[in-house]
């Protein structure tokens, strides 16, 4: 199994007050299918109330649970030594969730991710709980939910059973998003696949978890609530290798409602001495370059995860990105991948939240 490429996921997970975060949070730690959930609770001012919901004890601050996951209780000057803490190969964490308090600001929890210098934490996303119910008097309240409905990755319309018409509350958030993926939910039951692989009990071996993904043998309990009804998945594979300006043009253009994009590429003669996995979680993206193995199949295998999907058109758009098989490759046809490949130890400058990994325009010039 290579290493090299392993990176904990960090995710944000915030809204404002009642919105149903811990509820969330609560069933991810107990519906993980066997991934290790690191917990940082970011609750200014009442820190015990939320890390008792989430973890039923606080003891020094870190919890151990008896299903294997942790929670930190933190504030915002504490979060990147509890970050590189969970990152220890020691804690075997596989994904990190930060549940923001009510009153924090999302942005600034997201830049202070960005800018972790931890070489095995990558950002995961934003991710925004939003009351079905409370909804219209929240906006009056806090306008600035606007703003973070904009910024947000996935969005989690939360306590749908406490209104008559679901309608009028999806259709002004999806008009408040800018390409996030927005899903109903009642109970904060979100299918977990949305945001971390969940690992099988056995060992796995490969870095994509792409035949986990798509494993239909799942116990009852997962499947009570039909939860994967809620997203689309798009399996790709191809022998044929990517044009890298071909495949940022769909990066860049690619449709609302899709959250996530794992896999590795195959760029040919581009690069014949590497594969690149990509990582991609609402606007931020990363390549990493990884030596093929001797004798191994070179493939592009992809996963694409998301909401209203057409997934027979992606497809269509992603076997447009095949090379020409041309024998001569333009000398600066990969200056559109290298601007998403973060050097090792280089945490990237995070500017303005998304700039660091996000998608930039369609014709961009490379850094």
């Amino acid at each position: 199994m290579r290493s090299s490429g392993r990176q904990i996921p960090v995710v944000v997970l915030a809204g404002f007050l009642g919105s149903g975060k811990t509820t969330v949070l609560n069933h991810l730690l107990h519906h993980s299918g066997g991934s290790r959930i690191g917990a940082v609770v970011n609750d200014f001012g009442a820190i015990e109330i939320d890390a008792m919901a989430v973890a039923g004890a606080l003891g020094d601050s870190t919890v151990s649970l008896g299903n294997g996951c942790l929670c930190c209780a933190v504030d915002g000057s504490e979060l990147d030594e509890y970050l590189e803490r969970l990152a220890r190969p020691s804690a075997g964490v596989d994904v990190i969730v930060i549940e923001a308090s009510g009153l924090a600001e999302p942005q600034e929890l997201v830049r202070m991710v960005l800018a972790s210098e931890h070489p095995q934490i990558v950002y995961g996303g934003l991710v925004e709980v939003v009351d079905a119910a409370e909804f219209d008097a929240t906006r009056a309240r806090h306008p600035e939910i606007e703003r973070h409905l904009g910024l947000a990755d996935l969005v989690v319309v939360n306590k749908l059973d406490r209104v008559t018409d679901a309608s009028r509350v999806l259709d002004p958030v999806r008009s408040l998003v800018d390409r996030a993926a927005v899903v109903p939910a009642t109970h904060g039951r979100v299918d977990p696949e949305l945001l971390f692989d969940c690992r099988p009990s056995e060992e796995r071996v490969g870095q994509l978890s792409f035949d986990d993904l798509h494993r239909h043998d799942r116990g009852e309990e997962e499947h009570t609530g039909h939860l994967h009804a809620a997203y689309d998945s798009l399996s790709f594979v191809s022998g044929r290798p990517l044009d890298p300006r071909r495949l940022i043009r769909f990066l860049d253009s690619r449709p609302e409602g899709l959250y996530r994009i794992k896999g590795y590429v195959d760029f040919g003669p581009y690069d014949a001495r590497n594969r690149y996995a990509v990582h991609a979680v609402g606007r931020f993206l990363r390549f990493y370059p990884e030596p093929w193995a001797a004798g191994e199949e070179r493939l592009t295998q992809l996963v694409l995860i998301g909401t209203g999907l057409d997934t027979t058109a992606l497809r269509e758009e992603l076997e447009a990105c095949g090379s020409d098989g041309a024998p001569h490759v333009d000398e600066h046809g990969m200056w559109g991948v290298l601007r998403y490949v973060q050097e090792p130890g280089d945490p990237g400058d995070p500017g303005e939240f998304g700039e660091s990994g996000d998608l930039g325009e369609p014709g961009e010039p490379a850094a």
